[in-house]
């Protein structure tokens, strides 16, 4: 209820009523409010407070995580090597789907990943570990350029000089107005998920409410009295708060008195056209994030003839170009500590999604005549030699 037109009649100077007609405590809107977009908010609201926002970057992370990888370089792609060796188990907490999957998820909670390379002075890394985003500082030098990383927890301040080493390697989305940090897909949809989060409340507030709209006090007032007395204002709102607010209170009815009377006000869900209000900025949040609302179960979404055909282009759109750009990172990033040049990347020949895909570009191939044995492999994304690499 809003009691704030009886309020300001109390505080205003003492005048005569009017006897046009009734005074009304008419409800009125408030300034449009959103969240804030710094990564800690939006990570709470996007993520850990809204079930599509939540989804999303679960289903492209497990799916980015779960891909396997190889590892090649021009001759030869290897069953074995000590950086294969340790992605497979990064760390003695963390596996590699672990490691892997918190790494996806950093990228597209806050546009940025982390990843720390420990020991192996010289060599290849012992361990690696994915640092939160949210605690990492870029520390740019005086041409603008990052010299250190400073990664802050509790108060106390660790700093990754660059000049001792290239020992972290952040990985960014782009972003057209930061040099230094990489843009969220959270960000971009943080309208839609302030729009999704408030009809959720809204609806909860609705359901405690009995389903019912809220309304309006009318004071029909007395003659020579313009304004409803202190102490019936200040009963009458203890007893709303007391007696009427609350699903406890739902359908309790109300004894009015002194000239007022209720009037209900307000429009239904169905003349709101809530339901699809929430289900447009699902929809929304789930194009910002690149996964078909087909997957996610978003009802009246008709882009895709099927759930196959959505999860192909999930694949195909989403998550190999991220998987794919990731693994070139790690691998330009890993190769600088042995000094070798190696390709590491998704193995498109087991990713079931795109198995149709994969058969018939494999059918076309073999069927070209006119392409040698290395061409052949060359388009398959395959290295010179068909011989696989021992340890190195």
């Amino acid at each position: 209820m809003v009691f704030d037109f009886f309020r300001r009649q109390q505080n205003a100077p003492e005048a005569k009523a009017s006897a046009a007609g009734p005074v009304v405590a008419h409800m009125s809107a408030g300034r449009v409010a959103w969240s804030p977009r710094d990564t800690v908010s939006l990570t709470r609201t996007g993520f850990a407070g809204n079930p599509v926002g939540f989804r999303c970057v679960k289903l492209i992370a497990e799916a980015s995580a779960a891909l396997p990888l190889v590892l090649q370089d021009r001759e030869q792609r290897y069953e074995a090597h000590p950086l294969l060796g340790l992605i497979q188990s990064p760390n003695q907490m963390q596996g590699r789907a672990e490691l892997l999957e918190a790494l996806y998820a950093q990228l597209l909670l806050t546009g940025n990943a982390y990843v720390e390379a420990v020991g192996g002075e010289g060599a290849a890394p012992v361990e690696l570990h994915v640092l939160r985003s949210d605690r990492m500082n870029v520390v740019p030098g005086a041409d603008g350029w990052p010299i250190a990383y400073d990664y802050k927890v509790g108060g106390r301040t660790h700093r990754f000089d660059l000049g001792a080493g290239q020992v972290v390697c952040h990985i960014k989305n782009f972003h057209p107005q930061d040099d230094h940090y990489g843009f969220s897909p959270l960000q971009a949809a943080a309208m839609a998920l302030d729009v999704h989060n408030s009809a959720s409340r809204w609806s909860k507030a609705l359901l405690d409410n009995a389903a019912r709209p809220s309304g309006a006090i009318v004071y029909k007032g007395v003659e020579g009295q313009g304004a409803l007395p202190a102490e019936q204002y200040d009963r009458l709102v203890s007893e709303m708060e007391s007696h009427h607010q609350g699903a406890r209170n739902a359908g309790r009815p109300m004894l009015l008195e002194g000239g007022l009377d209720w009037k209900p006000m307000g429009f239904s869900p169905s003349d709101m056209e809530f339901q699809k209000t929430k289900e447009s900025a699902a929809r929304e949040i789930a194009l910002a994030f690149g996964v078909p609302p087909m997957l996610l179960g978003i009802q009246g979404d008709a882009t895709y003839a099927n759930y196959q055909e959505a999860n192909r282009a999930f694949y195909r759109l989403t998550v190999l170009p991220l998987a794919t750009r990731v693994a070139a990172a790690l691998a330009d990033w890993l190769g600088g500590f042995t000094g070798e040049n190696l390709v590491l990347k998704p193995d498109l020949d087991q990713v079931p999604a795109l198995a149709a895909e994969r058969d018939a570009q494999w059918s076309r191939v073999a069927q070209a005549d006119f392409l040698t044995e290395a061409e052949k492999r060359a388009i398959l994304g395959l290295p010179a030699s068909g011989g696989d690499g021992a340890d190195a």
